[in-house]
């Protein structure tokens, strides 16, 4: 991180069609019909943290509700989507094994309609924090039941999103993890198009439990208005670097305020005229294969690491409004 159409599911449903129907599970395959005119933009959406972060309730029965929302918002806009768990979330003291299937349940509601699942370690610590050993083994004990579930469906968990998008502090302990991945069966998840939509999500859920839907409906009218901005700086970077829109990545969180808004969103990222594809046509671009030496303290968008190794000065990103970021930091108190 940095510092700073139900009508459409319905009729689906009735011809017994899952999200899975509307779009092959081809790599290659775009969400829109091969005979339709290439877009100027294209755009793999990721979400991290599953099952859930920043939500008003957290028992597995408002989690059940929640998820449902959040995956009707990806079926009806038609948008492929890899969620990234931390199975840590999982087993939660006091609620038993039966808590605990029911917290895999989620999961399985991600692949029912049709959705992938990757690996974000199991407690979601930092790779800058911990050394290699101990992170590799995070990632091992976050593997069996995501695993486990994509190979019911006959599928391989094959993508790792590192928390805090921290790549560690030397290139050396860097370039030993990303092997060690490979040797896995592992691809990094890379993210383009960095934001903190869980700043947003953190003030818009304490605002609902609060009792304070106008203050949640405020925060989320500012995330959607951030966001544009943050496209807009985006895409300006994409120019600068690689003088043409590349596929980009997008990073957002499993939250309440993404199961109520991110349908708005991809609304206006069709505005922008952006496709939706799955990760693995995204990171067919040759900028992913761009020179990439970045280390350091901040978890930051590998436009920024490809940025920072051709020897610029690494470029601001727009930040939430001050008021946004005083709340949230009202909230961790």
């Amino acid at each position: 991180m940095t510092s700073r159409a139900v009508s459409c599911l319905a009729l689906c449903a009735g011809l017994g069609l899952t999200a899975s129907s509307a779009w092959s599970r081809d790599p290659g395959l775009r969400s829109q019909p091969a005979s339709a005119a290439a877009p100027a933009r294209e755009i793999a959406i990721t979400f991290d943290d599953l099952p859930a972060v920043s939500v008003a309730k957290g028992d597995p029965a408002s989690l059940a509700v929640f998820t449902d929302r959040l995956l009707l918002n990806f079926a009806t806009s038609q948008v492929p989507v890899v969620g990234f768990v931390n199975e840590g979330k999982l087993t939660v003291p006091g609620e038993g094994l039966d808590g605990q299937d029911a917290r895999l349940a989620l999961l399985r509601k991600w692949l029912a309609k049709g959705f992938e699942l990757g690996n974000h370690t199991y407690s979601h610590r930092s790779l800058n924090q911990v050394a290699i050993e101990e992170f590799e083994a995070d990632v091992v004990r976050g593997e069996p039941a995501t695993a486990a579930l994509m190979g019911s469906q006959g599928r391989k968990l094959r993508y790792f999103r590192h928390p805090f998008l921290h790549v560690g502090l030397d290139l050396g302990k860097r370039q030993a993890f990303e092997a060690w991945l490979l040797s896995r069966g592992y691809a990094v998840a890379p993210v383009t198009i960095d934001n903190d939509d869980y700043i947003f999500a953190a003030v818009y859920a304490n605002a609902l439990k609060a009792g304070d839907p106008e203050s949640a409906r405020r925060a989320a009218e500012a995330y959607l208005k951030y966001m544009d901005a943050v496209f807009d700086f985006h895409e300006g970077l994409s120019l600068s670097l690689f003088g043409r829109p590349i596929r980009h990545v997008l990073l957002l969180h499993a939250n309440e305020l993404n199961a109520d808004y991110s349908g708005k969103l991809f609304e206006r990222l069709r505005k922008r005229n952006y496709e939706f594809v799955t990760l693995s046509r995204a990171l067919e671009d040759p900028a992913y294969g761009s020179p990439d030496a970045y280390v350091g303290r901040w978890g930051i968008s590998w436009m920024h690491h490809w940025e920072q190794t051709m020897g610029r000065p690494r470029t601001g990103a727009p930040d939430p409004p001050p008021w946004v970021s005083e709340a949230y930091e009202k909230g961790r108190k």
